[in-house]
């Protein structure tokens, strides 16, 4: 049996959620592989909605197995907020959910260490969230991390994040960023109760549970969080996150071994968005790219912050396909480009007057000029259709246009934020 990898092929906020809500019943156990709470994964259903940031997609269906990977960074006290909240919605986490002893936990001061960190950039910052994944993948890769294992036993907790807390002062002292001793210790006091809630739920070797699923013939979808253009290796290095986000990511972050993986579904939008700082070759300053925005409702599922908006980047997604190795390509919010008369595609890049389809080394801001064609727009409201033969012949167009450049299937396509407003194609 092969596990299934679903993952962003964009600069993050997709809708990998949905999908992975959508394709669920269809498997046994969701595994999250990397990151932090720093990406929600927004989820609506039965007139509600859902933002997930460490606990996988898949908690909403009938009773499959979770599993929160050793590669993901895990702060306790937002764990907790967040998995309280879905207790009073009726979910019984605690049944399905099993969280790895060896995922690394964010202190307090590492979100401390986060904010110096950025203000010391100055005009050159990250953008980062500030909820100190950064600092924890840092300590991780310098083997200084703490890890969920290492405070299972109460008695030999707060000795252990001592010795860690004690670090950070000591480097936050450096940087010129005295703590506030005072603010510290109320952050601490919510760390350690949300340590001994953490104790409450399956604490696993999750690389063995994986596996023993493996063996016995279990379907497994691995759920990956951000996207491919934010790898820390093969992003828009350095505006990228602090993980690898890409498919390699799921054997690194869940124990399994590069032969074991099945399909890999890639999730990209219609059109292209980003938040926060870093190049973006399509991005739009005029009254298109706002317009976008506000019909996507595009901002951050955790943050709010407004996210960039601008043409599809086949150039970026191209590459990104190559990278994971992508055998299916899922679509999302086609419906927000719905009243367009035209739509544009970026299909290469002008590098220093040369026209590549390349993705290059670098794609600093006035570096590279996107060439773009120009498609037909639909003009059709998206968010009734129900199948694929009630699609426009321009949107099939379009389709069709994505398909040849990009060499890989469209299998699924969405067109609206509820689980139902998702079709499948034949392939």
């Amino acid at each position: 049996m092969k596990v299934d990898v679903l993952l962003g092929l964009q600069w993050g906020d997709e809708g990998k959620g949905k999908v992975v809500d959508v394709l669920t019943p269809r498997y046994d156990a969701v595994a999250r592989f990397q990151g932090g709470p720093n990406a929600g994964h927004t989820l609506e259903f039965d007139g509600k909605k859902y933002v997930l940031r460490s606990i996988p997609s898949g908690i909403f269906q009938d009773g499959q197995t979770n599993i929160i990977g050793n590669g993901v960074v895990l702060d306790p006290v937002l764990f907790r907020q967040e998995a309280l909240e879905l207790e009073a919605s009726g979910i019984e986490l605690r049944k399905v959910l099993k969280i790895s002893r060896k995922a690394h936990l964010i202190l307090p001061t590492h979100r401390l260490l986060d904010a110096a960190g950025e203000k010391a950039k100055g005009s050159s910052k990250i953008g980062t969230t500030g909820k100190g994944i950064g600092p924890t993948y840092t300590d991780k890769i310098s083997r200084n991390g703490l890890r969920l294992g290492d405070v299972e036993n109460a008695a030999e907790a707060k000795a252990k994040y001592e010795e860690h807390r004690n670090a950070h002062l000591r480097k936050l002292a450096d940087m010129g960023a005295e703590a506030d001793m005072a603010a510290l210790a109320e952050l601490e006091k919510a760390w350690f109760e949300a340590v001994d809630y953490l104790r409450t739920f399956d604490i696993v070797d999750s690389e063995f549970v994986v596996n023993d699923l493996i063996s016995k013939g279990k379907k497994i979808l691995c759920e990956g969080a951000q996207g491919t253009m934010l790898d820390v290796d093969f992003g828009s290095y350095p505006f990228v996150t602090s993980s690898n986000t890409v498919c390699a990511g799921a054997c690194t972050g869940l124990g399994i071994a590069p032969n074991k993986i099945g399909e890999v579904f890639g999730i990209f939008k219609a059109y292209c968005t980003r938040v926060g700082s870093g190049p973006f070759p399509t991005e739009l300053f005029d009254e298109t790219g706002k317009t976008i925005r506000a019909i996507g409702h595009e901002y951050g599922a955790v943050t709010g912050r407004e996210r960039r908006c601008g043409w599809i980047d086949l150039v970026a997604l191209r590459y990104a396909i190559m990278i994971n190795g992508v055998t299916q390509l899922i679509m999302m919010k086609s419906d927000v480009l719905d009243n367009f008369d035209t739509i544009r595609a970026c299909v290469a890049y002008k590098v220093n007057g040369k026209e590549t389809s390349q993705f290059p080394f670098s794609i600093e801001d006035g570096t590279v000029e996107p060439v773009y064609v120009d498609i037909p727009g639909w003009k059709t409201p998206m968010t009734g259709v129900t199948s694929e033969e009630q699609f426009p012949t321009a949107f099939k167009d379009y389709i069709a246009f994505l398909e040849k450049e990009l060499g890989t299937p469209i299998t699924i396509v969405s067109v609206g934020p509820d689980r139902t407003q998702t079709i499948e194609r034949r392939k």
